[in-house]
């Protein structure tokens, strides 16, 4: 079942959260995610009009966010988003089912179009992304840096209207 997150989620977000954080390149962020710090996440986003989705399924098995690409009134209408599954929930369509109601969501309010930012080795994220009709559309190069090396990030778009 996907539904909007509440604060009572944070403790089971930074526990998704986490271990992507700390053992992979899935995010170049390598501070762990506190449970406060997930509460007033979801609170800003909400507030600001942006979706924080979680699917569940007698327990966390993944959630979706965004919020906007870049700061400024130019970049109004254009989102980034933040998927993380829950390793038993892949394969399973629940990435799909995510993605899909945070475009809807992000539709609903005005956003012309999607962002994903990935790190260049993540075949499988670039993968889902193409399956769900983002293309790719740039490269930066040696953008991000974990683990003492340089990661490039892959950028991917897709458009909502």
């Amino acid at each position: 079942m996907i539904r909007d997150a509440v604060a009572q989620d944070a403790a089971g977000l930074a526990a998704l959260w986490n271990p992507w954080i700390a053992d992979t390149t899935v995010t170049f962020n390598s501070i762990l995610k506190t449970a406060d710090d997930l509460a007033k996440m979801i609170a800003t986003r909400q507030a600001n009009g942006h979706g924080f989705l979680v699917a569940d399924s007698g327990g966390l098995i993944g959630f979706a966010t965004y919020a906007q690409f870049r700061a400024g009134i130019g970049y109004a209408i254009c989102m980034e988003h933040t998927i993380v599954l829950a390793p038993q929930a892949r394969g399973l369509g629940v990435g799909r089912a995510l993605m899909a109601a945070v475009e809807v969501h992000a539709k609903t309010r005005g956003a012309h179009q999607m962002i994903a930012g990935i790190c260049g080795e993540n075949s499988e994220a670039r993968a889902f992304h193409a399956a769900v009709g983002f293309a790719e559309v740039g490269l930066v190069t040696q953008a991000g840096f974990k683990f003492g090396r340089f990661f490039d990030l892959v950028l991917m778009q897709k458009f909502l209207t």
